[in-house]
């Protein structure tokens, strides 16, 4: 498990999630921890993670979209919501860019959530944009009520039982991989916010408009027209 600065309370605890899911204490990122100064380029963004790229569109795209989200980010729920449709439209079932999402859990909850995706989906990387676009969804329901109950009935809609869902929620070794990819997106990327979004490895921070993402991939593109 990375350390960081910051350790968690029960405040932030899964409502009973922990004691059946026998969880080690997920960290958080904070800027404080971000002390690298080299800037990252297209090739660190790139660079294997532990787990599988999810992703949407070609692999031989010219330009590369990568998210890092976290599943309790309101932020990242409204860009889901309110961007993500329409830049899925104009870039990514057009076959103009390859879109990445990648995990970066503000605490133990978007963690779970996130383990939960990949329980899922396993490899499908279509199955877990779906399954992450619930959770997004009804993440009212999931984070502030009661999370282990909630992530069990999302489970259970996805064909899992209510303990394929513990065992899903006691992977330690999958949890141990979202904690390095973070690491790892924290230290050499500066990754220490949610939504931040890389393309071709030029950092943005925050919910951007489509506008904004265009500004940025039209040129690009043209560049390999």
């Amino acid at each position: 498990m990375m350390i960081t600065r910051r350790t968690f309370t029960a405040a932030l605890s899964l409502t009973g999630l922990a004691a059946v899911a026998g969880l080690s204490p997920f960290r958080l990122i904070d800027q404080a921890f971000a002390q690298s100064t080299k800037a990252a380029t297209a090739a660190d963004v790139a660079k294997p993670m532990s787990l599988p790229d999810m992703a949407l569109g070609p692999k031989d795209a010219a330009v590369t979209v990568t998210e890092y989200a976290s599943m309790t980010c309101s932020h990242c729920a409204a860009f889901n919501e309110q961007v993500f449709p329409k830049l899925k439209a104009a870039y990514i079932d057009t076959g103009k860019i390859r879109y990445v999402f990648r995990e970066f859990p503000l605490d133990i909850k978007a963690a779970a959530g996130s383990m939960l995706s990949r329980c899922i989906a396993k490899d499908d990387a279509q199955k877990y944009f779906a399954v992450t676009d619930l959770l997004f969804k009804t993440q009212a329901e999931w984070v502030l009520k009661d999370t282990t109950e909630q992530l069990k009935r999302i489970g259970k809609q996805a064909g899992l039982s209510a303990a394929e869902v513990e065992t899903c929620l006691k992977d330690q070794a999958l949890l141990d991989k979202i904690a390095a990819d973070q690491k790892y997106a924290n230290e050499v990327l500066k990754v220490n916010s949610t939504p931040s979004f890389f393309i071709n490895g030029e950092m943005l921070r925050g919910e951007t408009s489509l506008e904004e993402f265009a500004k940025r991939i039209d040129p690009l593109l043209e560049k390999k027209s």
